[in-house]
């Protein structure tokens, strides 16, 4: 029952009911009622499930430390990160809860929900500080903070296989090797990246962002969609009702439906517009007179600030995705067009010789190096943006190697 239940989360989403999950595991809903009385209780099992998981891993790579493992640095930390992975992909319904958490009435869930794998962490952390010793690692680096990028990218490939039906290994591997090595043929200085023109037109629309409004809409709509990203941010969005907009923002709940429609519509407004922010960010870097390594360093720092600026919309766009079948098209990231954009940049780059792809797929390699492009939001708001800056260029630019 909690295979299927599993299985049918991970591919419909949490919306999905128990009389579904009885349905496909073919048996009543009162017979699965008798193992699990609500569906909060059958989540809390996933949940603790896969968190047993994950501390059974960080305890075989703690065994492998004390074993003293003569294998090399970097295959000690690519097979903890592939184990990682694996671990995502097998506990893909829980690992959409921790990610894609939302209130809950259930104590117990919200709390499995919020866990962080510290067991994990510290492994990691243990396996990059013997890769230090060995003299693999640079000595400068950040070892708390590169085990929790680490941790956290291996267990995206858990929501990347989910829903690009990626190759948890091969994938695995590939996000190992970009965070340990860069893929830049070189060694560009900050000051360098930070004099490019693509950083410059980056840093020019970042700086547009602060205090501007929804544009092409009157004051009072604008104020309604504020409102909104502020409830559905604290809240979460399916437990937050136009009433609840309505209250807030000192409206009556037919004006406001009159403003923004449905709640569907105005997440829709307020996901476009935030993409359409992102898009400007990546035209003018794309357009500017600059090297792939300055473009990518470039959109990076688009992102960061993005995620500093926006984190309700990354909110939104979280619980949105939570509820949501893994194949629904993303309303405000368009992904599919920023993937095509980054296989052109970096086939480019392959054949100007300024990285090296180490790989048969461009696809594969675009979408890794997409997705380290955006750092997690809890190092970002231990660090602030020009370290978390930093921190993206040591990894997925010049790498953490030492020489």
């Amino acid at each position: 029952m909690l295979q299927t239940a599993a299985t049918l989360i991970a591919t419909s989403g949490l919306r999905t009911s128990l009389q579904e999950i009885a349905d496909a595991a073919g048996i009543l809903p009162g017979s699965l009622y008798h193992h699990f009385e609500s569906k909060e209780a059958l989540l809390v099992e996933l949940l603790r499930r896969y968190h047993d998981d994950l501390d059974r891993i960080a305890a075989q790579a703690q065994d492998r430390l004390d074993d003293a493992d003569p294998r090399a640095a970097s295959e000690r930390i690519a097979e903890l990160g592939t184990a990682i992975a694996r671990c995502a992909v097998a506990h893909r319904a829980a690992l959409q809860m921790s990610f894609y958490e939302s209130p809950s009435p259930n104590p117990e869930l919200v709390e499995l929900a919020r866990l962080r794998p510290t067991a994990t962490l510290d492994a990691m952390s243990q396996t990059l500080r013997a890769a230090r010793w060995s003299g693999y690692l640079r000595a400068d680096v950040d070892l708390s903070v590169l085990a929790e990028r680490i941790c956290s990218t291996m267990l995206q490939v858990g929501l990347d296989v989910m829903r690009h039906r990626a190759a948890t290994d091969k994938s695995a591997a590939m996000l190992s090797r970009i965070l340990l090595e860069g893929v830049a043929n070189g060694q560009p200085t900050d000051a360098e990246l930070d004099a490019s023109a693509a950083f410059v037109a980056a840093d020019h629309v970042v700086a547009m962002w602060h205090g501007d409004t929804d544009t092409g809409v009157d004051e009072k709509t604008s104020h309604v969609r504020a409102v909104a990203r502020s409830e559905f941010g604290r809240r979460g969005y399916e437990n937050t009702t136009v009433r609840d907009i309505a209250s807030a923002a000192g409206l009556g709940t037919g004006t406001v439906y009159r403003l923004i429609g449905s709640k569907d519509q105005l997440l829709a407004a307020i996901m476009r517009s935030f993409g359409e922010k992102i898009a400007v960010g990546w035209t003018s870097v794309l357009q500017s007179d600059s090297s792939t390594i300055e473009k990518l360093d470039a959109i990076s720092w688009i992102h960061t600030n993005a995620l500093d600026r926006f984190g309700d919309e990354f909110r939104i766009q979280l619980a949105w995705m939570r509820l949501s079948p893994p194949d629904t098209p993303n309303p405000g990231w368009l992904y599919a067009k920023r993937l095509r954009q980054m296989k052109a940049l970096l086939a480019q780059a392959v054949r100007d010789g300024e990285i090296t792809a180490n790989t048969p797929s461009v696809e594969m390699l675009a979408r890794s190096v997409l997705g380290v492009s955006w750092i997690p939001e809890n190092i970002l708001r231990d660090i602030g943006t020009r370290a978390s800056l930093i921190h993206v260029r040591d990894t997925s630019l010049r790498g953490v190697v030492a020489g």
